[in-house]
């Protein structure tokens, strides 16, 4: 624990690397890229111009990539990530992870006694409860476009009873014509 206290100590000192004249213009990000100009005054460290990215500033090569607890940390994607954790070791669970496959992975870990970094059992409930929610959401829509697909078909059914009835009158109408045209010829031909 000693040199993770040392490194502690080591990166309260350490500066702030910023890119050379991040502060003049506004394009500029603020992550550290090296100064290679020709009369740049970082580039020939100059006091008062920042500090420049050396080995010096480096942490402990024992405690290097270990976390404040002094583990070193895994990233879990899935369930069979979860068997690479050993002793001395703590998961992370990735974040492009979807929410199913978390719970499941955080269950597995708890069975399993695996510590995980970021994430608890309170996750859980929270996430069980937005599925379930998730769900009841899906199923009512479901069921409001299946009623309305059925409210549209039954409309057309009518639709066409319509238009057949339709179509039987105009049929009548044309045979009732004929049949007094027919009629009126008799008469005229009886006259």
């Amino acid at each position: 624990m000693k040199q993770i206290d040392l490194r502690n100590q080591m990166k309260k000192k350490k500066p702030t690397f910023i890119r050379q004249d991040t502060h003049k213009k506004k394009r500029l990000a603020k992550n550290w890229r090296k100064p290679r100009g020709i009369d740049s005054k970082l580039r020939l460290q100059l006091r008062g111009k920042g500090k420049l990215v050396k080995v010096g500033y480096k942490s402990p090569k024992a405690v290097r990539g270990l976390n404040r607890e002094g583990l070193k940390e895994i990233l879990v994607c899935n369930i069979n990530d979860l068997n690479l954790i050993k002793e001395g070791m703590v998961g992370v669970i990735g974040s492009t992870v979807g929410a199913r496959k978390k719970i499941d992975i955080i269950k597995k870990a708890t069975e399993k006694k695996i510590k995980l970094a970021n994430y608890t059992e309170e996750f859980i409930k929270k996430a069980e409860e937005k599925l379930k929610s998730k769900k009841e959401e899906q199923k009512a829509k479901a069921d409001k476009k299946a009623k309305k697909v059925k409210a549209e078909k039954e409309e057309k059914k009518e639709d066409e009873k319509e238009k057949s009835a339709s179509e039987q009158d105009t049929t009548k109408t044309e045979e009732e014509k004929k049949k007094e045209l027919d009629k009126a010829l008799i008469k005229k031909g009886a006259v």
